[in-house]
């Protein structure tokens, strides 16, 4: 199928990345070294400019939300949003707060409990697409609580504005993810960015040896300088891509979440479990969001895809309205 419902940016990872993770195919024989994964760790804090013990490397951002309930007791919870956290902190017997933003889904909206020793947010939220104002991140916290940033589409941004990736504070954790990106679902690929001690408490009692060898090396190469220019371009040409996206949506009389950030679409169309199927029908994948909190089935997250794929889908939707 044509897929428009999964945020991986293409089927495969770049072929530098492949030749890459190829190389160390030899070392798989034996467990990976404490020198790749300070290289690894290393790798990650110069790309964000902080030390290496301001780092936690995740087998994928996901796991970060897995760790979380080591963190509190007292959970406020931003939607719409993933809802990863809420399955491990619900999981783990924490208390949960869900706070439910309404549209336009501003975060100046959120009515935080005082009690909650931990909030949890996404920045791009998805599905939202919505860019909070690294302010209006920062105004959550209190003594005693813990922020946590999903940044999972945060190197989506151009210039990366408004991501907290680059503070070094005491109660900030950034967690991000390299699968969107450099197309890596397959390989689980994380990290943690915040304070040493915080990060400490988050991995007690992890298995040993949390990531493999191929994990460490996709860490480490995602973070080079190189890659992060490919990545700064990539950006901007989703910017573009997205605008022209939303663009032939409007024509076609479709309300569009905006303005948007993430590489995907919120939209609201009348019918939209049978607008999502009819898609399905004509061989095209969208994401359904009646599965995020605060949301329903009259509406769909749509990944920015090229102008080819984009011709594909607004002439399936025209027939379909």
């Amino acid at each position: 199928m044509l897929d428009f419902a999964v945020n991986v940016a293409s089927p495969a990872p770049p072929a530098w990345l492949v030749r890459r993770l190829a190389e160390r195919l030899g070392s798989l024989g034996r467990y990976p070294s404490s020198a790749d994964e300070l290289a690894a760790r290393t790798a990650v804090a110069a790309r964000h400019g902080r030390s290496p013990d301001e780092v936690l490397l995740l087998a994928g951002g996901a796991e970060g939300f897995a760790l979380l309930p080591k963190l509190c007791t007292h959970a406020a919870l931003i939607h719409p949003s993933f809802t990863e956290p809420d399955v491990a902190l619900r999981g783990a017997g924490v208390r949960v707060t869900v706070v439910m933003l309404r549209r336009p889904y501003a975060l100046s909206h959120a009515v935080v409990p005082d009690d909650a020793d931990l909030v949890v947010l996404g920045n791009p939220t998805n599905p939202t697409s919505v860019l909070h104002p690294a302010k209006s991140v920062l105004a959550l916290r209190r003594p005693g609580r813990i922020v946590v940033v999903d940044e999972a589409f945060a190197d989506a941004v151009p210039g990366e504005v408004e991501s907290l990736s680059r503070l070094s504070l005491p109660d900030v954790v950034v967690l991000r993810s390299l699968t969107k990106t450099w197309s890596l679902a397959g390989l689980r690929c994380g990290y943690a960015l915040g304070a040493p001690e915080v990060l400490q408490r988050m991995a007690t009692g992890r298995p040993h040896w949390p990531l493999g060898t191929l994990q460490l090396e996709a860490i480490a190469a995602c973070c080079e300088p190189e890659a992060v220019a490919e990545s700064s371009d990539r950006a901007f040409r989703i910017c573009d891509e997205r605008a022209a996206l939303a663009t032939e949506l409007e024509e076609l009389g479709i309300s569009v979440n905006l303005p948007a950030a993430g590489p995907f679409l919120l939209i609201d169309v009348a019918d939209g479990e049978s607008m999502r199927k009819g898609l399905r029908e004509k061989g095209i994948a969208v994401r359904r969001c009646d599965t995020f909190p605060g949301l329903g089935p009259d509406q769909l997250r749509i990944a920015v895809r090229d102008a080819r794929s984009v011709r594909r889908l607004v002439t399936a939707i025209k027939e379909l309205l």
